[in-house]
């Protein structure tokens, strides 16, 4: 269990982050589309998960406004935000915002990805949602750099995370 916090007041999450050099663990995440998205659907790529509480907040969109941005210069890379937000929330935001580069994924059915990865938050105002985290997987499919925020609010280390993608 990881402890962070939201505001200055402490919360915990279900476990902790994934060791570096570790497998990622497989998935199934909704698309926008309404599609499942699984760990295979990116087999060979770079994957940098952009993980976060809800769209509708102002950290989690300028995270996803960032590596929208970010995505186009990155070379065999592709960045997937991940939250419990629905995919048609998901879809409204980047509709509305232009955001083209990045794939939107939820785990809005069981909440599973969250615990598999331990980054479920489990108490406090945000219980069920997820922490704020940034996670890259290499080609091998072996977890390469991990951040969890320690403060929800603050937003993650951009330049850290895409320096192991170079």
């Amino acid at each position: 269990m990881a402890k962070i916090t939201l505001k200055g007041n402490e919360i915990n999450t279900s476990g902790n982050l994934p060791n570096i050099g570790s497998l990622a663990i497989d998935f199934n995440l909704t698309a926008t589309d309404l599609t499942t998205k699984t760990l295979a659907d990116f087999k060979g790529k770079k994957l940098v998960f952009n993980i976060f509480p809800s769209i509708d907040t102002g950290t989690c969109a300028a995270s996803v406004r960032n590596f929208n941005k970010e995505a186009v210069q990155l070379q065999n890379a592709v960045v997937l935000c991940i939250s419990r937000d629905l995919p048609f929330a998901q879809k409204r935001f980047c509709g509305a915002e232009g955001i083209e580069n990045v794939i939107m994924l939820s785990d809005f059915k069981t909440g599973k990805f969250g615990k598999d990865y331990g980054i479920e938050i489990i108490d406090g105002s945000l219980s069920g949602l997820h922490s704020r985290c940034v996670i890259i997987i290499n080609e091998k499919g072996e977890i390469s750099y991990s951040e969890q925020v320690k403060e929800i609010t603050n937003e993650p280390n951009y330049q850290a995370a895409l320096e192991v993608l170079k």
